[in-house]
């Protein structure tokens, strides 16, 4: 079984966070958080060709000079640590801003990302329909993301002979995703505790 890990890297941030806050644990700075050894425990048996992992690219707003350098230099100290522990980081798409109502006549500067799953989901079919990693072609894809979006390509994958693994938490499953992938794992709250002890 030749397999790849393709995770969309905020998705799985907010899901590590929400797991740690039931578990009552401090959130750790990202780029010291030990992704590679909560990889290994979830992934037990599962060889990977590669890892990647995939982020929106975050540029300079005028209305947030300041907020905005702090997130690219968040950002970069993630890559190069995500990088040093061996994953592969794509920059895909971009953080977009907009204003949201959040009261009686206020409004608060949101950033969200666009683009992350489109670029998951075309990779996805590459993969099936036979771009090779390492010279080996794939026929499993683990997948690290909560995005139901992402269902139509899985869906397409599988009509090519792609088996798709969801890799997901225990503390907030994608029942959908459960359902459409070929397996399953779910990455326990201990787990997560555990990573950051090292």
């Amino acid at each position: 079984m030749n397999s790849v890990l393709l995770i969309d890297g905020q998705n799985f941030k907010s899901k590590i966070k929400t797991a740690l806050k039931e578990e009552k644990q401090a959130i750790p700075e990202w780029h010291e958080f030990n992704f590679r050894l909560l990889l290994e425990k979830a992934l037990q048996g599962i060889k990977l060709e590669s890892s990647v992992f995939y982020f929106a690219r975050i540029k300079q707003h005028p209305q947030t000079q300041e907020k905005s350098k702090e997130l690219i230099e968040k950002q970069r100290l993630l890559k190069t640590h995500l990088e040093t522990q061996g994953f592969k980081v794509k920059l895909s798409g971009r953080v977009r801003a907009h204003m949201e109502d959040i009261a009686s006549k206020k409004q608060l500067l949101v950033f969200k990302e666009k683009g992350v799953d489109v670029q998951m989901a075309v990779d996805m079919i590459s993969l099936a329909c036979g771009k090779t990693v390492n010279n080996k072609k794939i026929d499993t894809v683990v997948l690290g993301s909560s995005d139901s979006d992402l269902q139509p390509a899985i869906k397409e994958g599988k009509e090519r002979g792609l088996k798709c693994i969801y890799l997901g938490f225990e503390s907030n499953q994608n029942k959908g995703l459960s359902y459409t992938t070929d397996r399953t794992i779910l990455i326990r709250n201990s787990e997560i505790v555990e990573s950051l002890k090292t």
